[in-house]
């Protein structure tokens, strides 16, 4: 299996990587607003954005794709279709993305046997694996023990607070840097409610943040404000500097 990094893919800083929800009212609007978020995203200076059908279909999804791969968009794509893992691999693989996000890599959300035939046959591409994810069911486990079965189905681990646009706890983040560095690294993502607020308490523990709701004033249907980007963005920047 060929060797997979965050850090490969996104480079030595932390990364801030856009979410983009495919809201609009047809198929049409919805690949427009996601090449518009994509260049502000670019702009701006996220490292990558994720398309995601949480307002479309897998066919809104799929000609996304199709459109951002013949534009040759430069910044990093990642793909998540929510509602199947063979399609969110496959789809990466056809288009070019270079990472994907399953929202759920512990054992009671997967066929785990199916999984790892994607995860070997799609060697290429890096996983951003959740764990403890919004809207899934806990598993009564240890920490520890969720981390353990996780850690080797993705490439770097994504936790989120209760739901869309809520602000994971601080206190949840460096559990899982705790526990992580205890079973010896890895990477470590704040999925959800990342704002120019929190952004640098939420980095000094993680390796990267997923934006989504914030971008859009709490609302994923809204269109993109630029100037919440530039807020965060230049929060990452003093942090960075």
């Amino acid at each position: 299996m060929m060797t997979r990094n965050l850090h490969d893919l996104f480079g030595k800083g932390k990364a801030v990587i856009g979410m983009i929800h495919l809201a609009g009212k047809g198929r049409r609007e919805k690949i427009d607003r996601a090449l518009d978020e994509i260049a502000l995203y670019k702009d701006e200076g996220l490292a990558g954005a994720i398309i995601e059908d949480y307002h479309g279909d897998m066919d809104d999804l799929k000609a996304t794709l199709e459109m951002i791969n013949w534009r040759s968009t430069r910044i990093i794509i990642g793909v998540n279709a929510l509602r199947s893992t063979r399609h969110t691999f496959e789809l990466a693989h056809n288009y070019g993305a270079r990472f994907v996000q399953v929202d759920s890599v512990q054992t009671r959300d997967l066929d785990v046997e199916r999984y790892i035939e994607f995860r070997e046959k799609y060697s290429d591409i890096v996983v951003l694996g959740g764990v403890r994810f919004k809207y899934t069911r806990q598993t009564g486990n240890t920490l520890e023990k969720d981390l353990v079965e996780a850690m080797p189905r993705c490439d770097a681990i994504v936790t989120t607070g209760e739901g869309t646009g809520i602000e994971t706890p601080l206190e949840k983040l460096q559990e899982f840097r705790q526990s992580l560095s205890w079973l010896g690294g890895f990477p470590l993502i704040s999925g959800a409610g990342v704002t120019a607020d929190n952004v640098r308490e939420q980095m000094k523990i993680c390796d990267a943040v997923i934006v989504g709701s914030y971008f859009k004033n709490g609302n994923t249907e809204n269109e993109v404000y630029r100037e919440n980007v530039s807020k965060l963005m230049n929060a990452v920047r003093s942090i960075q500097s």
